[in-house]
């Protein structure tokens, strides 16, 4: 069905449209053979709250962005290839219902729809495009995928020592290794975390020891050896790791939140070339 829309007019204009949505923001998007899915809002656990954000669903990646206007406007655009992606869905459990996460092995976040019959659109979507990426390319699902970050507000004290309480001075960190809420002396350590950066990044006391013990095991011979991981403290030049999710902050506008059901552009014309279909077999 996805290819049936690879080079017809509506598909290119639909991505010329979400691209002049980014504006500047953005990176060019109108590629040969890619076709724009679906689109709609979702909720992001963000490090500090949910808030909804922009979703396009292309046949190879998925980009999202803040709404700056609603349908008109989007920044802080991010594209994530579809071949890294793994689905995992979330039991419904208090306010947070028809969720599931996104991994990919530089970064995952869990994804809130605001129906079980929208997740259930979205999810199977989204499997189906990953699933004819890596049939066509041959490539092999990721084994390894990065932690999914526990928000603040679920963390009043450290969670690897137990007991600092956090405060305006004592800081939230998060550990990139297993997405734990901790305090600065108990992440204190950098380690170079492979899928998500070439520099060393903040770990928990408990995971730098599991790492660092793990290296230190002998290796079974491979055909070419990587490169060992860089190991440092704290005193080591700066802090890499950037607490912050970089569309975790912006809220200059609040999108309204009258809710728009997503659109999934390949049934959309299935459906109208049926209508036309029956209109000619009317006339």
């Amino acid at each position: 069905m996805v290819d049936r829309l690879v080079n017809s007019e509506a598909n290119a204009r639909r991505i010329t449209m979400v691209e002049s949505c980014f504006g500047s923001s953005g990176q060019p998007l109108a590629e040969q053979g890619r076709v724009l899915v679906g689109e709609g809002v979702l909720t992001k656990m963000c490090r500090k709250k949910p808030k909804a954000r922009q979703f396009f669903l292309f046949n190879d990646i998925l980009v999202y962005g803040n709404i700056v206007i609603n349908k008109k406007k989007y920044n802080k655009q991010h594209v994530i290839p579809l071949e890294e992606v793994k689905l995992e869905s979330l039991k419904d459990e208090g306010q947070y219902r028809n969720g599931w996460l996104i991994r990919t092995a530089s970064k995952s976040f869990a994804v809130y729809a605001a129906t079980a019959t929208e997740k259930e659109e979205w999810m199977a979507h989204i499997e189906k495009c990953i699933e004819d990426l890596l049939r066509k390319s041959g490539k092999q699902p990721p084994s390894e995928h990065a932690a999914v970050w526990v928000p603040d507000n679920e963390a009043a004290i450290c969670m690897h020592c137990k007991k600092t309480q956090f405060t305006v001075l004592n800081r939230r960190h998060h550990c990139r290794k297993c997405g734990s809420v901790v305090c600065g002396p108990c992440s204190s350590k950098r380690y170079v975390l492979r899928g998500q950066s070439e520099k060393p990044l903040r770990v928990c006391l408990q995971c730098y020891d599991e790492l660092t013990r793990d290296r230190a095991r002998p290796a079974a011979p491979q055909p070419a050896a990587a490169p060992a991981p860089q190991i440092s403290g704290a005193g080591s030049g700066g802090d890499s790791s950037a607490d912050d999710d970089s569309d975790d902050d912006d809220d200059r506008v609040q999108p309204d939140q009258k809710h728009d059901e997503p659109k999934f552009y390949n049934d959309d014309e299935k459906t109208e070339e049926t209508n036309n279909h029956s209109s000619k077999e009317t006339k």
